[in-house]
């Protein structure tokens, strides 16, 4: 799976915290995994060699370092078939040390969010992920804004405290 090799630096370089908030109900359905999913292909979390991949790897070297790796994921349910596959494969980032949570779209809604999916690294840098409308990639943006850094953080951390750890979360 090929990537913005800068998300590879940004988390090499990440001392303390890397937040991801995820907003949308469906990424990349040209994704093969996703693809293969559709098709009935399960991951199963006792053979880790069929699907570790450098991510998982990487993943697992960040919070080996102290790095506390957290994504909450905002989604509207019924699920979408997107979320449905994602829920399904969050056992990889739950094996590789990420910690994950699930917040119904109807409980966000007196949060102020901003308009896109993010990482914070660190409490200072912003990665900014941009989406078609398909859900495709349409780019990525890094700042280092501190009033972009402060509303991801807060809104990061109103999301977390309401949503449910991924082993508590029953999607409907």
């Amino acid at each position: 799976m090929a990537r913005d090799p800068r998300i590879d630096d940004l988390l090499n370089g990440c001392t303390s915290s890397a937040l991801h908030l995820e907003l949308r109900d469906g990424y990349m359905r040209s994704d093969p995994a996703f693809i293969a999913w559709q098709n009935g292909q399960r991951h199963d979390p006792q053979h880790s060699a069929s699907w570790w991949d450098s991510w998982w790897q990487l993943t697992a070297d960040t919070v080996a370092r102290g790095v506390r790796m957290q994504r909450a994921r905002v989604v509207s349910e019924p699920i979408s078939d997107y979320i449905r596959f994602e829920h399904d494969v969050t056992f990889m980032n739950i094996i590789a040390g990420e910690e994950v949570r699930w917040l119904p779209r109807r409980r966000a809604s007196d949060i102020a969010l901003p308009g896109n999916d993010f990482w914070l690294f660190d409490g200072h840098t912003v990665l900014i992920n941009h989406f078609a409308g398909d859900g495709e990639g349409a780019g990525r943006e890094i700042s280092t804004d501190p009033a972009l850094a402060k509303l991801c953080e807060s809104a990061f951390a109103a999301v977390w405290e309401r949503a449910e750890p991924h082993a508590e979360y029953e999607p409907s």
